[in-house]
């Protein structure tokens, strides 16, 4: 009767179990194979798992069945998902395909019998087990084996493997899976570095439709490290991926690996949420064990953050009235968890400037999260947005061997195209210049300061591509100044038909973006942002957030307070901090920076302002008052 039990089970959907423990999303942690296998010992596992649920509430667990080569036995996975569900907690299996993990993420070799019937085994073994199934990030290929060489013959790397893996996807792990269990949920995780997939054989084009759900990496770590990704990446990423596969997106994945202080670590996590993560897993079970130290505290010359430490640390109140001290990170994404929780519900369906990216491109690689940076909410999307009324194109656009004559068609209907000055020098001698002759010259500058504005500082040279344009048939919005008041384009706008094409010179080191002045900034966003209802008036490392419901969350990523003046439609007479419950009045509105008002140049216009402060990485949440 025993044996019974524990088959049924197994073969329960791991949904049945969900607790709920939050309103707005499902904590999950993933285990991998090897505390999998510790796991069997119970007397290991409860303590642990005790301590680490004291601190966060998880409503989920992943156990993986295999990683380099381990495989984790039947017996124990039957066991741990016993004592999972006894405790109300849903488990789903997991599986990551590599062969070495620590040889530079070695992964399974597609091309090679012995690693396809090895792959093909563990997806039957562990489809047998459960009826959700998550592939951790390596289900890609890096191998440039002999087998490999031979068979990619005469196309390209990216091809070979994109091909290779959409084969192995369908032949290796759907069919067998699906034969195992009809009812497993086969779910593919995608890793941070989305602009390089396809030279590894991730394939967003084909994946997602074949794979029941996707999920996604929003970790990004210390932007000074490895990667250098921006924090925006966190939040911009899982959209992206929620546009591939609607309502397929089933969460966002963040470690805790790369995090100087606790406040990093914290704000990845609110990223995913912004987002609107329906579920956000915590990887892994081991790193959840890690003890708090003094050096995890981030000390912003005094000033409170988001990531309020101190309370983070006072003792978390059991059920039972027990008193618990905060002793692991787990800790820490218990209490951020709690703090997102109370507004969640209140944010609508996130929006922002909608921004193509063919499948399988590259150009100008993760610029869109770059100008997420400097207050400008992304939307990016893999097809080609002809609704939006303003769209953003950057390098990465021409690989659309369509893509003039799309930018002709909403220039046409008389909507706005905005290029990157990437794109205009892909495009030349494509059909660009019969919409404006305006050319990218190959030629660069060195820029001291910006027309009308202070100079920047004396040690800082930021590079920019020279654009060149034919006076009267395009005007120049926004110009940059050399060390000898020669001045070149930053934003140049030029009409056709009823529409405007629109050119934005990129810095060649794109995080340049942030030490333009406030001022520039704010060109730029009226240009960009001329159909928002919101816009921010700052510094760089101040992003936005907006929502469908006119709700919005304005964060700063510096170190220190930072005045942030927003600026809204001005039907708009008030707003409230969803947070506080305060309520702010509107003041009349600072001179505005949109360009030369006579020339269409996305100005201030009309609209309602409101001075705001907000303190040391940290983030405010406002909508308008429904009284």
């Amino acid at each position: 009767m025993k044996r019974f039990l524990i088959i049924f089970l197994a073969l329960i959907p791991a949904s049945i179990f969900a607790a709920g423990n939050y309103k707005n999303f499902i904590a999950s942690v993933y285990a991998r194979v090897y505390e999998v296998k510790q796991m069997g010992d119970l007397k290991w596992l409860e303590p642990r798992w005790n301590e680490m649920s004291r601190q966060v509430k998880i409503d989920k667990i992943y156990l993986e069945t295999h990683r380099d080569m381990q495989v984790a036995d039947k017996d124990t996975i039957v066991k741990l998902k016993q004592f999972f569900q006894e405790r109300g907690v849903a488990v789903a299996g997991g599986i990551t395909a590599t062969v070495n993990e620590r040889n530079r993420f070695e992964t399974f070799c597609y091309s090679n019998p012995e690693h396809r019937k090895k792959m093909k085994e563990v997806v039957e073994y562990t489809a047998g087990l459960f009826n959700e199934i998550i592939f951790d990030d390596f289900f890609f290929t890096n191998c440039k084996c002999e087998f490999c060489i031979k068979a990619k013959g005469t196309k390209s790397w990216t091809r070979f493997r994109l091909d290779l893996m959409d084969e192995a996807a369908r032949e290796l792990i759907i069919k067998p899976a699906k034969a195992v269990n009809p009812k497993v949920k086969l779910v593919i995780k995608y890793p941070n570095w989305y602009e390089h997939f396809q030279g590894l054989g991730f394939n967003l084009e084909t994946e997602p439709k074949i794979f029941d759900g996707v999920y996604t990496g929003t970790e990004t770590r210390d932007r000074t490290g490895d990667q250098h990704l921006q924090q925006y990446l966190g939040y911009s990423i899982f959209r992206y991926f929620e546009n591939i596969k609607p309502g397929g997106n089933g969460g966002g994945w963040v470690d805790t690996a790369g995090s100087p202080y606790m406040d990093r670590y914290a704000e990845q996590l609110w990223l995913t949420l912004f987002a609107k993560a329906p579920e956000i897993t915590l990887f892994d079970f081991a790193q959840m064990q890690r003890q708090l130290r003094p050096a995890d505290r981030a000390t912003w010359q005094g000033k409170q953050t988001s990531f309020d430490y101190d309370s983070m640390m006072a003792p978390v109140v059991q059920q039972d009235g027990a008193s618990i001290t905060p002793t692991t990170i787990a800790r820490a994404a218990g209490y951020t968890f709690e703090q997102v929780d109370k507004f969640l519900g209140k944010l609508g369906k996130p929006i922002g400037l909608k921004s193509y990216k063919p499948y399988h491109s590259t150009g100008e690689d993760f610029l869109q999260t770059y100008l997420g940076m400097i207050g400008i909410p992304m939307d990016l999307v893999p097809e080609f947005p002809s609704e939006a009324q303003t769209i953003l194109l950057t390098e990465s656009a021409a690989f659309d061997p369509t893509i003039v004559a799309k930018i002709k068609k909403q220039l046409l209907d008389g909507k706005s195209v905005v290029i990157t000055s990437g794109l205009l020098q892909a495009l030349q001698g494509k059909g660009i210049e019969d919409i404006a002759e305006i050319q990218a010259t190959g030629r660069k500058a060195i820029i001291k300061n910006f027309r009308g504005q202070s100079a920047l500082p004396p040690d800082l040279r930021i590079l920019v591509p020279q654009i060149q344009y034919l006076t009267n048939d395009a005007w120049e919005l926004v110009s940059a100044m050399t060390q000898n008041d020669l001045g070149y384009p930053l934003l140049i706008q030029a009409g056709y038909a009823k529409g405007t094409l629109y050119v934005l010179t990129v810095p060649e080191n794109f995080s340049d973006f942030y030490s333009f002045p406030a001022q520039v900034l704010t060109q730029i966003r009226n240009v960009l942002l001329r159909d928002s209802f919101v816009r921010v008036e700052s510094p760089g490392d101040v992003s936005l957030f907006v929502y469908d419901n006119n709700t919005f969350i304005v964060e700063s990523f510096l170190s220190e307070n930072v005045d942030v003046r927003l600026s809204l439609d001005s039907k708009f007479t008030k707003i409230q901090d969803l947070i506080s419950g305060e309520e702010i009045s509107s003041q009349p509105a600072a001179k505005s920076f949109g360009g030369f008002g006579g020339f269409g140049g996305g100005g201030s216009g009309n609209r309602a302002s409101y001075p705001v402060q907000i303190k040391p990485h940290s983030f405010r949440v406002f909508g308008i008052p429904t009284k």
